[in-house]
Protein backbone atom coordinates (compact mmCIF):
# COMPACT_ATOMS: atom_id res chain seq x y z
CA UNK A 1 0.00 0.00 0.00
CA UNK A 2 3.00 2.48 0.86
CA UNK A 3 4.96 1.57 -2.18
CA UNK A 4 1.60 2.25 -4.27
CA UNK A 5 1.56 5.93 -2.52
CA UNK A 6 5.32 6.47 -2.97
CA UNK A 7 4.63 5.28 -6.76
CA UNK A 8 2.04 8.03 -7.32
CA UNK A 9 3.55 10.77 -5.67
CA UNK A 10 6.94 9.98 -7.82
CA UNK A 11 4.26 10.04 -10.88
CA UNK A 12 3.00 13.44 -9.75
CA UNK A 13 6.51 14.70 -8.98
CA UNK A 14 7.51 14.05 -12.56
CA UNK A 15 4.22 15.20 -14.05
CA UNK A 16 4.39 18.52 -12.67
CA UNK A 17 8.11 18.55 -13.07
CA UNK A 18 7.39 18.07 -16.90
CA UNK A 19 4.77 20.84 -17.02
CA UNK A 20 7.49 23.74 -15.66
CA UNK A 21 9.92 22.61 -17.75
CA UNK A 22 7.42 22.77 -20.97
CA UNK A 23 6.34 26.04 -19.26
CA UNK A 24 10.15 27.22 -18.89
CA UNK A 25 10.79 26.49 -22.60
CA UNK A 26 7.84 28.40 -23.81
CA UNK A 27 8.32 31.42 -21.46
CA UNK A 28 12.24 31.72 -22.77
CA UNK A 29 11.75 32.13 -26.66
CA UNK A 30 9.09 34.94 -25.27
CA UNK A 31 11.55 36.81 -23.57
CA UNK A 32 14.30 35.96 -26.30
CA UNK A 33 11.86 37.82 -28.82
CA UNK A 34 11.15 40.72 -25.68
CA UNK A 35 14.87 41.30 -25.99
CA UNK A 36 15.40 41.36 -29.43
CA UNK A 37 12.45 43.73 -29.91
CA UNK A 38 13.78 45.90 -27.52
CA UNK A 39 17.25 46.02 -29.34
CA UNK A 40 15.45 46.90 -32.81
CA UNK A 41 13.52 49.42 -31.04
CA UNK A 42 16.46 50.84 -29.93
CA UNK A 43 18.65 50.84 -32.99
CA UNK A 44 15.97 52.80 -35.23
CA UNK A 45 14.44 56.25 -35.26
CA UNK A 46 11.28 56.52 -32.76
CA UNK A 47 8.34 57.46 -34.72
CA UNK A 48 6.63 60.90 -32.95
CA UNK A 49 3.75 62.83 -33.97
CA UNK A 50 3.19 66.82 -32.05
CA UNK A 51 2.55 70.26 -33.13
CA UNK A 52 4.91 72.45 -35.21
CA UNK A 53 5.44 75.85 -36.47
CA UNK A 54 6.02 75.86 -40.07
CA UNK A 55 7.16 79.63 -40.88
CA UNK A 56 7.38 82.87 -38.42
CA UNK A 57 3.60 83.59 -38.62
CA UNK A 58 3.27 81.37 -35.58
CA UNK A 59 0.53 78.80 -36.50
CA UNK A 60 1.08 75.54 -35.29
CA UNK A 61 -0.03 72.38 -37.39
CA UNK A 62 0.22 68.74 -36.85
CA UNK A 63 3.33 67.28 -37.57
CA UNK A 64 4.92 63.40 -37.89
CA UNK A 65 8.37 63.23 -37.47
CA UNK A 66 11.15 61.13 -36.33
CA UNK A 67 13.50 61.11 -33.35
CA UNK A 68 16.69 59.47 -32.89
CA UNK A 69 17.26 56.00 -31.75
CA UNK A 70 17.95 55.59 -27.91
CA UNK A 71 21.65 55.27 -27.17
CA UNK A 72 23.07 53.49 -23.89
CA UNK A 73 22.58 56.65 -22.20
CA UNK A 74 19.05 57.68 -23.07
CA UNK A 75 15.68 56.97 -22.35
CA UNK A 76 12.48 57.24 -24.06
CA UNK A 77 9.63 59.59 -22.23
CA UNK A 78 5.91 58.60 -23.36
CA UNK A 79 4.96 62.38 -22.89
CA UNK A 80 1.63 63.41 -20.93
CA UNK A 81 1.51 66.90 -20.58
CA UNK A 82 3.47 69.91 -21.86
CA UNK A 83 3.04 73.54 -20.59
CA UNK A 84 3.16 76.24 -22.73
CA UNK A 85 5.20 79.33 -22.20
CA UNK A 86 5.67 82.34 -23.78
CA UNK A 87 9.21 81.30 -24.57
CA UNK A 88 7.78 79.25 -26.94
CA UNK A 89 6.00 81.98 -28.80
CA UNK A 90 8.69 83.86 -29.16
CA UNK A 91 11.10 81.42 -30.45
CA UNK A 92 8.33 80.08 -33.34
CA UNK A 93 7.65 83.37 -34.27
CA UNK A 94 11.52 84.49 -34.40
CA UNK A 95 11.31 87.59 -31.96
CA UNK A 96 14.72 85.79 -30.85
CA UNK A 97 16.41 85.14 -34.19
CA UNK A 98 15.57 83.35 -37.33
CA UNK A 99 14.60 79.86 -36.95
CA UNK A 100 14.61 76.24 -38.58
CA UNK A 101 11.38 74.97 -39.73
CA UNK A 102 9.42 72.70 -39.33
CA UNK A 103 10.09 72.84 -35.16
CA UNK A 104 8.02 71.66 -32.46
CA UNK A 105 8.54 73.42 -29.33
CA UNK A 106 7.55 72.99 -25.75
CA UNK A 107 10.45 72.57 -23.01
CA UNK A 108 8.29 71.61 -20.06
CA UNK A 109 7.10 68.00 -20.74
CA UNK A 110 6.36 65.32 -17.92
CA UNK A 111 5.60 61.70 -18.86
CA UNK A 112 6.63 58.20 -18.10
CA UNK A 113 9.67 55.95 -18.75
CA UNK A 114 8.85 53.51 -21.56
CA UNK A 115 12.69 52.64 -22.82
CA UNK A 116 16.01 52.84 -21.04
CA UNK A 117 19.37 52.62 -22.83
CA UNK A 118 22.11 49.47 -21.34
CA UNK A 119 23.78 51.94 -19.41
CA UNK A 120 20.90 54.21 -17.97
CA UNK A 121 21.12 54.29 -13.93
CA UNK A 122 18.61 57.01 -12.99
CA UNK A 123 15.94 55.77 -14.29
CA UNK A 124 13.80 52.35 -14.62
CA UNK A 125 10.63 51.80 -17.17
CA UNK A 126 7.53 52.88 -15.25
CA UNK A 127 9.39 55.76 -13.82
CA UNK A 128 7.66 60.01 -13.84
CA UNK A 129 10.04 61.44 -15.25
CA UNK A 130 10.51 65.52 -16.69
CA UNK A 131 12.34 67.40 -19.02
CA UNK A 132 13.25 71.51 -18.99
CA UNK A 133 14.86 74.37 -21.16
CA UNK A 134 18.21 72.03 -22.06
CA UNK A 135 18.81 68.52 -23.26
CA UNK A 136 22.62 68.54 -23.89
CA UNK A 137 25.77 70.11 -22.74
CA UNK A 138 29.25 69.77 -22.91
CA UNK A 139 29.87 68.40 -19.08
CA UNK A 140 33.46 69.06 -19.04
CA UNK A 141 33.28 72.37 -18.55
CA UNK A 142 33.65 73.86 -14.77
CA UNK A 143 29.73 75.34 -15.15
CA UNK A 144 28.90 72.09 -16.22
CA UNK A 145 30.96 70.27 -13.40
CA UNK A 146 29.43 72.47 -11.33
CA UNK A 147 25.65 71.56 -12.23
CA UNK A 148 25.12 74.96 -13.85
CA UNK A 149 24.64 73.23 -17.49
CA UNK A 150 22.84 75.88 -18.77
CA UNK A 151 25.77 78.49 -18.35
CA UNK A 152 28.10 75.54 -20.21
CA UNK A 153 31.16 77.39 -21.09
CA UNK A 154 32.02 75.68 -24.87
CA UNK A 155 29.25 74.54 -26.78
CA UNK A 156 26.37 76.35 -24.73
CA UNK A 157 23.42 74.23 -23.60
CA UNK A 158 21.71 72.46 -26.33
CA UNK A 159 17.83 73.90 -25.85
CA UNK A 160 15.38 71.37 -26.02
CA UNK A 161 14.00 72.76 -29.31
CA UNK A 162 15.04 74.38 -32.22
CA UNK A 163 19.36 73.96 -31.61
CA UNK A 164 21.50 72.52 -34.50
CA UNK A 165 21.49 69.00 -33.39
CA UNK A 166 23.55 66.07 -35.79
CA UNK A 167 21.83 63.30 -33.53
CA UNK A 168 18.33 64.72 -34.59
CA UNK A 169 16.72 63.46 -37.86
CA UNK A 170 15.37 66.79 -38.76
CA UNK A 171 18.66 68.65 -37.82
CA UNK A 172 17.39 70.33 -34.95
CA UNK A 173 16.13 69.37 -31.49
CA UNK A 174 12.16 69.23 -31.69
CA UNK A 175 10.15 69.82 -28.23
CA UNK A 176 7.70 68.74 -26.28
CA UNK A 177 4.25 69.65 -27.68
CA UNK A 178 4.62 65.83 -28.97
CA UNK A 179 3.88 62.35 -27.54
CA UNK A 180 7.45 61.16 -26.40
CA UNK A 181 10.88 62.43 -26.40
CA UNK A 182 14.57 61.12 -26.19
CA UNK A 183 17.03 62.30 -23.88
CA UNK A 184 20.47 61.51 -22.14
CA UNK A 185 19.19 60.36 -18.62
CA UNK A 186 21.61 63.38 -17.08
CA UNK A 187 18.87 65.87 -18.71
CA UNK A 188 15.84 64.07 -17.13
CA UNK A 189 14.36 65.04 -14.25
CA UNK A 190 12.95 62.80 -11.61
CA UNK A 191 9.49 63.41 -10.78
CA UNK A 192 7.73 62.58 -7.61
CA UNK A 193 5.15 60.23 -7.10
CA UNK A 194 3.07 62.69 -4.81
CA UNK A 195 2.40 65.55 -7.61
CA UNK A 196 0.54 64.81 -10.66
CA UNK A 197 1.87 65.24 -14.02
CA UNK A 198 -0.09 68.18 -15.36
CA UNK A 199 1.39 70.16 -11.95
CA UNK A 200 5.03 68.90 -12.64
CA UNK A 201 5.40 70.00 -16.06
CA UNK A 202 5.42 74.10 -15.85
CA UNK A 203 8.37 73.68 -12.85
CA UNK A 204 10.39 72.75 -15.40
CA UNK A 205 10.68 76.10 -17.02
CA UNK A 206 8.43 78.87 -15.21
CA UNK A 207 9.25 76.61 -11.43
CA UNK A 208 13.28 76.68 -11.70
CA UNK A 209 13.15 80.13 -13.55
CA UNK A 210 11.60 81.78 -11.03
CA UNK A 211 13.07 79.87 -7.95
CA UNK A 212 16.66 79.94 -9.04
CA UNK A 213 16.70 84.08 -8.58
CA UNK A 214 15.02 83.70 -5.51
CA UNK A 215 16.94 80.63 -3.48
CA UNK A 216 20.07 82.59 -4.59
CA UNK A 217 18.46 86.12 -3.09
CA UNK A 218 18.22 83.78 0.27
CA UNK A 219 14.86 85.40 1.05
CA UNK A 220 14.13 85.61 4.70
CA UNK A 221 10.93 85.38 6.50
CA UNK A 222 9.16 89.06 6.65
CA UNK A 223 11.23 90.59 3.81
CA UNK A 224 9.08 92.42 1.43
CA UNK A 225 9.59 90.50 -2.34
CA UNK A 226 7.91 92.20 -5.12
CA UNK A 227 7.15 90.31 -7.99
CA UNK A 228 6.05 91.95 -11.21
CA UNK A 229 3.76 90.39 -14.07
CA UNK A 230 1.64 87.76 -12.56
CA UNK A 231 1.28 84.79 -15.73
CA UNK A 232 2.74 81.56 -15.48
CA UNK A 233 6.11 82.37 -14.11
CA UNK A 234 4.91 85.48 -11.76
CA UNK A 235 2.24 83.44 -10.06
CA UNK A 236 4.29 80.41 -9.18
CA UNK A 237 7.18 83.16 -7.78
CA UNK A 238 4.47 84.34 -5.61
CA UNK A 239 3.82 80.93 -4.09
CA UNK A 240 7.89 80.52 -3.81
CA UNK A 241 8.82 83.53 -2.50
CA UNK A 242 5.55 82.87 0.41
CA UNK A 243 6.82 79.53 1.26
CA UNK A 244 9.92 80.69 2.32
CA UNK A 245 8.17 83.43 4.76
CA UNK A 246 8.22 87.12 2.62
CA UNK A 247 5.62 89.50 2.60
CA UNK A 248 4.56 90.22 -1.36
CA UNK A 249 3.73 92.15 -3.04
CA UNK A 250 2.57 91.93 -6.57
CA UNK A 251 2.42 94.09 -9.58
CA UNK A 252 0.09 93.61 -12.42
CA UNK A 253 -1.63 95.90 -14.69
CA UNK A 254 -4.53 93.37 -14.85
CA UNK A 255 -7.34 94.07 -12.37
CA UNK A 256 -9.38 90.93 -13.22
CA UNK A 257 -6.59 88.98 -11.33
CA UNK A 258 -6.29 90.75 -7.99
CA UNK A 259 -8.25 88.40 -6.53
CA UNK A 260 -6.79 85.17 -8.05
CA UNK A 261 -3.51 86.86 -6.65
CA UNK A 262 -4.43 87.55 -3.39
CA UNK A 263 -5.28 83.85 -3.45
CA UNK A 264 -1.61 83.08 -4.22
CA UNK A 265 -0.64 84.82 -1.01
CA UNK A 266 0.58 88.16 -2.13
CA UNK A 267 0.03 90.63 0.82
CA UNK A 268 -0.54 93.34 -1.51
CA UNK A 269 -1.89 93.32 -5.27
CA UNK A 270 -0.80 96.81 -7.22
CA UNK A 271 -2.81 97.41 -10.12
CA UNK A 272 -0.20 99.39 -12.61
CA UNK A 273 -2.80 101.37 -14.71
CA UNK A 274 -0.43 104.67 -14.50
CA UNK A 275 3.38 105.31 -13.45
CA UNK A 276 2.00 107.49 -10.08
CA UNK A 277 1.16 103.54 -8.96
CA UNK A 278 4.57 102.92 -7.99
CA UNK A 279 5.70 106.10 -6.31
CA UNK A 280 4.74 104.85 -2.62
CA UNK A 281 6.75 102.14 -2.93
CA UNK A 282 9.79 103.71 -4.30
CA UNK A 283 12.71 102.12 -1.85
CA UNK A 284 10.76 99.79 -0.04
CA UNK A 285 10.68 96.77 -0.59
CA UNK A 286 14.10 94.46 -0.24
CA UNK A 287 13.99 92.45 -3.66
CA UNK A 288 11.95 92.53 -6.50
CA UNK A 289 11.62 89.64 -9.74
CA UNK A 290 10.40 91.01 -13.13
CA UNK A 291 8.75 87.71 -15.38
CA UNK A 292 7.52 90.54 -17.98
CA UNK A 293 7.82 88.87 -20.93
CA UNK A 294 7.73 92.39 -23.26
CA UNK A 295 9.78 95.65 -23.25
CA UNK A 296 8.08 98.10 -20.65
CA UNK A 297 9.14 100.95 -18.44
CA UNK A 298 11.39 99.63 -16.03
CA UNK A 299 12.83 102.31 -14.16
CA UNK A 300 10.52 103.29 -11.80
CA UNK A 301 9.82 99.61 -11.08
CA UNK A 302 13.67 99.17 -10.01
CA UNK A 303 13.23 102.55 -7.76
CA UNK A 304 10.98 100.17 -5.74
CA UNK A 305 13.60 98.40 -4.11
CA UNK A 306 15.65 99.87 -1.28
CA UNK A 307 19.45 101.18 -2.18
CA UNK A 308 21.63 98.40 -2.64
CA UNK A 309 18.88 95.91 -2.92
CA UNK A 310 18.80 93.62 -5.89
CA UNK A 311 16.16 93.88 -9.12
CA UNK A 312 16.36 90.62 -11.33
CA UNK A 313 15.04 90.43 -14.64
CA UNK A 314 13.97 87.18 -16.02
CA UNK A 315 11.32 87.78 -18.91
CA UNK A 316 12.33 88.23 -22.44
CA UNK A 317 10.98 90.89 -24.39
CA UNK A 318 11.59 90.69 -28.36
CA UNK A 319 15.76 90.49 -28.99
CA UNK A 320 16.45 90.52 -25.34
CA UNK A 321 16.14 94.30 -25.30
CA UNK A 322 15.32 96.41 -22.26
CA UNK A 323 15.71 100.10 -21.53
CA UNK A 324 16.73 101.61 -18.11
CA UNK A 325 17.31 105.13 -17.46
CA UNK A 326 20.56 105.22 -16.01
CA UNK A 327 19.99 108.77 -14.10
CA UNK A 328 17.32 106.54 -11.72
CA UNK A 329 19.76 103.80 -11.34
CA UNK A 330 22.86 106.05 -10.26
CA UNK A 331 20.17 107.81 -7.48
CA UNK A 332 18.41 104.51 -6.42
CA UNK A 333 21.37 102.66 -6.21
CA UNK A 334 19.69 99.29 -7.11
CA UNK A 335 21.91 96.43 -8.42
CA UNK A 336 20.10 94.59 -11.38
CA UNK A 337 20.45 91.59 -13.08
CA UNK A 338 19.41 88.74 -14.89
CA UNK A 339 18.83 85.12 -14.58
CA UNK A 340 18.59 82.40 -16.97
CA UNK A 341 16.64 79.04 -15.93
CA UNK A 342 19.02 76.67 -13.72
CA UNK A 343 20.75 73.69 -13.83
CA UNK A 344 20.12 70.19 -13.72
CA UNK A 345 20.17 69.78 -9.81
CA UNK A 346 18.90 72.80 -8.96
CA UNK A 347 15.50 71.99 -11.09
CA UNK A 348 15.63 68.88 -9.28
CA UNK A 349 15.49 70.50 -6.57
CA UNK A 350 12.65 73.01 -7.47
CA UNK A 351 10.85 69.54 -8.22
CA UNK A 352 11.36 68.09 -4.77
CA UNK A 353 10.62 71.38 -3.28
CA UNK A 354 7.35 72.13 -4.72
CA UNK A 355 6.28 67.88 -4.19
CA UNK A 356 7.16 68.30 -0.30
CA UNK A 357 5.58 71.67 0.13
CA UNK A 358 2.34 70.62 -1.90
CA UNK A 359 3.33 74.36 -4.05
CA UNK A 360 1.22 73.40 -7.52
CA UNK A 361 1.06 75.57 -10.52
CA UNK A 362 -2.61 76.66 -11.25
CA UNK A 363 -3.35 75.22 -15.13
CA UNK A 364 -6.16 74.87 -17.37
CA UNK A 365 -5.53 71.11 -19.49
CA UNK A 366 -6.46 72.00 -23.37
CA UNK A 367 -6.75 69.27 -26.26
CA UNK A 368 -3.47 69.36 -29.10
CA UNK A 369 -6.52 71.13 -30.98
CA UNK A 370 -6.43 73.98 -29.19
CA UNK A 371 -3.18 74.95 -29.00
CA UNK A 372 -3.31 78.26 -31.42
CA UNK A 373 -5.98 79.43 -29.74
CA UNK A 374 -4.29 79.73 -26.19
CA UNK A 375 -1.24 81.18 -27.29
CA UNK A 376 -3.14 83.43 -28.56
CA UNK A 377 -4.61 84.47 -24.79
CA UNK A 378 -1.48 84.18 -23.53
CA UNK A 379 -0.30 87.04 -25.58
CA UNK A 380 -3.23 88.97 -24.62
CA UNK A 381 -2.74 88.07 -20.82
CA UNK A 382 -6.03 86.09 -20.93
CA UNK A 383 -3.96 82.59 -19.46
CA UNK A 384 -5.23 81.56 -16.24
CA UNK A 385 -2.44 80.80 -15.49
CA UNK A 386 -0.59 78.11 -17.41
CA UNK A 387 -2.06 76.03 -20.14
CA UNK A 388 -1.11 73.04 -19.98
CA UNK A 389 -1.82 70.82 -23.39
CA UNK A 390 -2.68 66.82 -22.66
CA UNK A 391 -0.70 64.99 -25.13
CA UNK A 392 -2.52 62.51 -25.43
CA UNK A 393 -4.82 64.56 -27.94
CA UNK A 394 -1.68 64.61 -30.23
Amino acid sequence: MESNKNQNSRRTFIQKTALVSAGLMFIKPLEILAQKQELKMMSKNIKSRGYAGKDEAGKLEAWNFERRPVGDNDILIEIKYSGICHSDIHVIQGHWGKQVYPQVPGHEIAGIVTAVGKSVTKFKIGDKAGVGCMVDSCMKCDSCKNGEEHHCETIGMLGTYGAPDKTAPSGITQGGYANNIVVTEHFAIKIPDSIELQYAAPLLCAGITTYSPLMRQDIKKGEKVGIIGIGGLGHIAIKLAVSKGAEVYAFTTSASKVNAIKGFGAKEVIVVDAADKLQPYFGKLDYMLSTVPYAYDMSNYISCVKPYGYFTQVGQPVNGELTINNFNMIFNRVNFNGSLIGGIPETQEVMDYCAENKIYPQVQVIKAAEINDAWSKVVNKEARYRYVIDAATF
